[in-house]
C-alpha cells in the first residue's frame, strides 16, 4: 500500500470532485440518486443536517447503492468519507440505517466486503461505520437479517455474519496490521464497542483473540498510547464477564500486567477500568490468591490514599480490598498465613501460637527464596500498627525456634537491627515480643525453647 494513500485524510478525500452525472449516464446511479447527491454534496454541515433530518433513509439508500455498484476506489473512499462525516457529527444517525423503509436491502454487505479491499482508508472507515451501525441497531433485530427482515432469505447478510466478519478482520489487524501505526488502535477501538455483544465475545475467544490483547496491557507513556491502553483494558473488562474468556485470562500473563498498569498509571479512567476488571476476576479460580501474591493489597492501599474525583472508583477499591480479605478466610492454614502477611495486617489469630502449625509448615517459609519471611521483616519497617508489629516479632521468633537454620537466615536478612529498634517502642506488647525475638536470635534454637512468651 503506498504511504501517501495510507496517510490520506477525510478532508483530503472530501475535497475531490466526483462526476456524479457520468455515473447516471452509465446507469450506475438513478436520476433520483443524482438529485439527492446534488443537493447534499459540497454543502455546509447545517444544510446537510437538515437534509438528513428530512430525508435521511433516502440518502443512506443512495450511499449504500454506490458502494454496492461502483468499484472505483476514489469514489468508494468519497462515499465512505461522507458517511463517516455524517456519523461523526451525530452518531445517533446510525439509526437511519435501520429505518423500516430500507427493509429488504442488504445494507451491511458492501461494508463487510470493503473491509478486505483497497486502501487502508477504505478498510478503516468500513470498520468504523460497521461498528457504529451494528451497535445502533434495534435489539429486536437480533436473530434477523442485518436489515431487520426475517431470515428466510439465505442470500442476505445476518447480524451474526456481520459480527463474525468484523471479528475476523479485527483479529487479522491485531496479528498483522494493514497500517503500521493505525491498524492496532483502530481494531482495539472497534473491539471496545463490539465486545458488548455476546456473539462478538464468543467469536473473539474462538478466534483465539484474547492472547492478542495481552501484549498491549503495558504501562503507557504518551496520550496516544494511554488511549490505546485504556481501550485495551476496556476490552479485557468486557471479557471478564464471559467465562470462556476468563479461563484464557487465567492461563495468560494478564493479571501481572494489569497490576503493573494500575501501579504506574495516574490516568483515572485507566485505573477505574482495571480495578473493575480485577473486582470481576477476584472470585474466579485462583485469581484471588494470585492477586495477594502479586502485592495487590498494598497497591490498593496506595491507590486509596490518592485523591480521586470518582466516588465509584473509591467504592470499587474498597470492595476489592474487602474481597481479598474474605478470600484469606477460605484458604488452608499456610495459605491463610501467607495471605495475611502479604496483606500487611497481622493479628493474634490462632495459627500464630499454634506449635503444630509452625512444625508442619516451617519448610514452606523457604518457598520463593523465603518470600514470606522477607515480607515479615519488611513489615517491621513499614507498619505503624502496634498489633501487627508485635505479631511480626513473635512470628520471627517462632521461625528462629523451629527452623534448623533460623538464626542464620534471619541474621542474613538483616532483621536484628529492625527488631532491636522495636525494643524501645512505646507499646508494651511490641517491646515484649521484640525482646522475645532478640533472645531467641542470640540464644539459638538449643536454648530458645526455654524462653517463654
Amino acid at each position: 500500500m503506498p504511504t501517501d494513500q495510507a496517510e490520506i485524510t477525510t478532508d483530503q478525500v472530501l475535497s475531490r470532485d466526483i462526476p456524479w452525472e457520468t455515473y447516471m449516464t452509465t446507469k450506475l446511479i438513478t436520476g433520483t440518486g443524482l438529485q439527492l447527491l446534488r443537493r447534499y454534496d459540497k454543502k455546509p454541515e447545517n444544510k446537510k443536517a437538515d437534509l438528513l433530518d428530512d430525508d435521511g433513509p433516502a440518502y443512506i439508500h443512495v450511499f449504500v447503492s454506490i458502494l454496492r455498484d461502483i468499484f472505483k476506489e476514489e469514489t468508494v473512499e468519497y462515499v465512505l468519507a461522507l458517511i463517516d462525516e455524517m456519523l461523526s457529527a451525530n452518531p445517533k444517525r446510525a439509526r437511519l440505517f435501520h429505518d423500516k423503509s430500507l427493509a429488504g436491502e442488504d445494507l451491511y454487505e458492501p461494508f463487510l466486503r470493503l473491509l478486505w479491499k483497497g486502501s487502508w482508508f477504505i478498510q478503516e472507515k468500513s470498520c468504523k461505520i460497521l461498528s457504529l451501525i451494528v451497535s445502533g441497531r434495534p435489539k429486536s433485530q437480533d436473530g434477523a437479517n442485518a436489515n431487520g427482515e426475517s431470515s428466510s432469505k439465505q442470500t442476505t447478510t445476518t447480524i451474526n455474519d456481520v459480527l463474525k466478519g468484523l471479528v475476523e478482520w479485527l483479529c487479522t489487524q491485531l496479528k498483522n496490521p494493514s497500517h503500521p501505526s493505525r491498524g492496532i488502535p483502530t481494531a482495539i477501538n472497534c473491539l471496545a464497542t463490539l465486545l458488548k455483544e455476546p456473539v462478538v465475545r464468543s467469536s473473539f475467544v474462538q478466534a483465539d483473540g484474547v492472547k492478542l490483547l495481552i501484549p498491549l496491557i503495558t504501562p503507557a507513556a504518551n496520550q496516544q498510547s494511554i488511549q490505546l491502553l485504556y481501550e485495551t483494558c476496556l476490552c479485557v473488562w468486557l471479557l471478564s464477564y464471559y467465562e470462556p474468556a476468563i479461563e484464557y485470562l487465567a492461563t495468560s500473563r494478564s493479571l501481572p500486567r494489569l497490576i503493573e498498569v494500575v501501579k504506574g498509571s495516574t490516568k483515572e479512567k485507566v485505573v477505574r477500568v482495571v480495578i473493575l476488571t480485577l473486582r470481576n476476576l477476584l472470585h474466579k479460580g485462583t485469581f484471588g490468591a494470585q492477586m495477594v501474591d502479586l502485592g495487590l493489597p498494598q497497591v490498593v492501599q496506595n491507590l486509596k490514599a490518592q485523591a480521586w474525583s470518582d466516588e465509584d472508583l473509591l467504592e470499587s477499591l474498597n470492595q476489592l480490598e474487602e474481597g481479598m480479605k474474605d478470600n484469606i478466610k477460605k484458604l488452608s492454614s499456610f495459605d491463610k498465613y501467607k495471605q495475611e502477611v502479604l496483606l500487611g495486617h497481622l493479628d493474634w489469630s490462632p495459627m500464630h501460637k499454634d506449635l503444630i502449625f509452625w512444625r508442619e509448615n516451617i519448610t514452606s517459609f523457604e518457598e520463593h527464596d523465603f518470600q514470606i519471611l522477607r515480607v515479615l521483616i519488611t513489615i517491621l519497617d513499614t507498619s505503624s500498627d502496634p498489633r501487627t508489629l508485635a505479631v511480626a516479632c513473635y512470628d520471627l521468633s517462632q521461625f528462629i525456634q523451629n527452623h534448623p537454620a533460623g538464626r542464620i537466615i534471619v541474621t542474613d536478612l538483616k532483621a536484628k537491627d529492625r527488631v532491636m529498634k522495636l525494643m524501645n517502642h512505646e507499646n508494651a506488647e511490641v517491646t515484649k515480643n521484640a525482646l522475645l525475638c532478640i533472645q531467641r536470635l542470640f540464644l539459638g534454637a538449643k536454648y530458645a525453647s526455654f524462653v517463654q512468651v
